[in-house]
């Protein structure tokens, strides 16, 4: 019964997530649409999706579709500009009257300006709603990887990041105004890290270098790493039967801060002396506040070797058999951006995407931006969570706003570039040579379509990818003398 409804459940936020993409869609197009009808504009199909349509109805004269490659969609304006390529051959009426350039400017902005309202319905909603945000407010270092980039440059836990690369930081997370994204989008040959360090006065300037993972072709390139986690305190959020931390009697609220007399910052700080099978002094502050010192060798879990030949699994080493209580990483809080500043930073985000995606020095490729199957794959998260709705309509307010710029820059196809033909024969009083703009349009089909393909190339490559080793849920034995 319970896998009935896991189906059924990811088949209603799979056709959720559908619906409200075309509906994005399905607006964007009826501003063409009432503009077109505005201002006496021959109105042949409307249709969402390119490709030939799977349906198709005429109502009053025009033909509604949808397509079957799943991306975009159109309204087929025969008088705007030669569009055979996307939209196929028009049979015109005989008795079209000639359109003024204004009213084709007109219609050709419409589609962007419903895309940038049904933005601002959006916010206003996100607004009176709210939606959910993690904040990661701590700066500090909590652990260092062992040879990592950070660890060769001098970075030790405890250091407070108070700038990358010049940037003014305040927490590790989020916005893309954190310390994590600001190291993955660095330009720079070296990320330079402004550190506060217990015990050092002022402040100090170091220069890190950084990794990037290896990836699969078919997948995106990995970005910029450099080894660091951000400090989290070491509570014991449950203890499990049998473990090296039950027999040492450790309890569930119990916070460990050093161990073999070094302070630790992180839980991670623990695997390495774990790994090395170490024996493990710990101080240990309870609940109560008391303070004591606990002497624990961690131990492989029973069920980590192989039942056919005893081997140990793929990522097995010595735990201490507790799961940490990680509430201190952030806290869930709900907020109300309100409208302006959602569009503000919505404009913010594109701006920051397509200089980094421009810049020389940037890691951030084409490849890293989404297509419809990125899309609908962030959808599909977000409704998949506690309060996913309030999510995605925070998401539906940056997609709008990326479809309405996108689609008014200046390039042929995009309503932009119709605006753009439109003007310089408003200007100079004659429309632009149609086997020209045959030839411009046809071009940039192939163009867009290329671009649509790879993008979704790669959407579909993560699906794909290497998967790291989970081992199973941790059993101890009893041990007896």
């Amino acid at each position: 019964m319970d896998s009935v409804l896991s189906i059924l459940t990811t088949a209603a936020i799979i056709f959720g997530v559908v619906m409200l993409f075309n509906f994005m869609i399905f607006v964007h197009e009826l501003g063409h649409f009432f503009a077109a009808r505005w201002r006496g504009l021959y109105v042949d199909r409307f249709q969402i999706w390119f490709g030939r349509p799977i349906w198709k109805k005429t109502i009053n004269g025009v033909q509604w579709g949808l397509g079957w490659i799943p991306a975009g969609g159109f309204v087929s304006l025969p008088q705007m500009a030669p569009m055979e390529a996307i939209e196929g051959s028009v049979e015109l009426p005989k008795d079209l009257k000639p359109v003024k350039p204004l009213d084709k400017i007109i219609v050709a902005a419409a589609g962007p300006v419903a895309s940038f309202l049904l933005a601002v319905l959006f916010a206003v909603a996100v607004w009176l709603v709210g939606k959910p945000d993690f904040e990661m407010g701590v700066t500090t270092v909590g652990f260092v990887a062992p040879d990592s980039p950070a660890a060769q440059a001098g970075i030790l836990p405890g250091d407070k990041i108070v700038k990358v690369d010049g940037r003014p930081v305040t927490k590790w997370a989020g916005n893309m105004e954190g310390v994590r994204e600001l190291i993955m989008l660095g330009e720079k040959d070296k990320v330079t890290f402004t550190i506060q360090r217990p015990g050092t006065p002022g402040e100090l300037d170091i220069a890190c270098g950084f990794r990037i993972p290896e990836t699969e072709w078919w997948q995106r390139s990995g970005m910029r790493q450099v080894g660091l986690m951000q400090a989290i305190p070491c509570v014991v959020g449950e203890v499990l039967p049998n473990s090296p931390a039950a027999q040492a009697g450790l309890k569930v609220g119990d916070s460990i801060t050093a161990v073999n007399g070094v302070h630790v910052w992180n839980p991670s700080a623990l695997d390495v002396p774990l790994k090395k099978g170490e024996p493990l002094m710990l101080d240990v502050t309870g609940k109560d506040g008391a303070v004591r010192q606990v002497t624990v060798q961690g131990r492989l879990p029973e069920n980590w070797h192989n039942s056919q030949d005893g081997s140990l699994l793929k990522g097995a080493q010595p735990i201490l058999g507790v799961v940490w209580d990680l509430s201190a990483v952030g806290r869930d809080v709900t907020v109300h951006p309100t409208p302006w500043a959602q569009i503000r930073q919505s404009l913010k985000w594109m701006g920051d995407t397509l200089a980094k995606v421009v810049a020389p020095g940037s890691n951030v490729g084409v490849e890293h931006l989404s297509g419809p199957v990125g899309i609908a794959n962030q959808f599909y998260r977000m409704f998949s969570l506690d309060e996913g709705w309030k999510l995605a309509l925070w998401f539906s307010v940056v997609l709008n706003v990326n479809l309405a710029i996108l689609n008014i820059l200046p390039l042929p196809v995009v309503d932009g570039g119709h605006v753009v033909m439109n003007t310089i024969e408003l200007i100079f009083r004659r429309p632009l040579n149609v086997k020209v703009l045959e030839f411009v349009q046809f071009g940039f089909v192939f163009l867009l379509m290329g671009f649509f393909l790879f993008v979704t190339f790669k959407d579909v490559g993560e699906f794909f990818g290497k998967k790291p080793s989970k081992l199973p849920d941790p059993v101890f034995r009893a041990v007896t003398d």
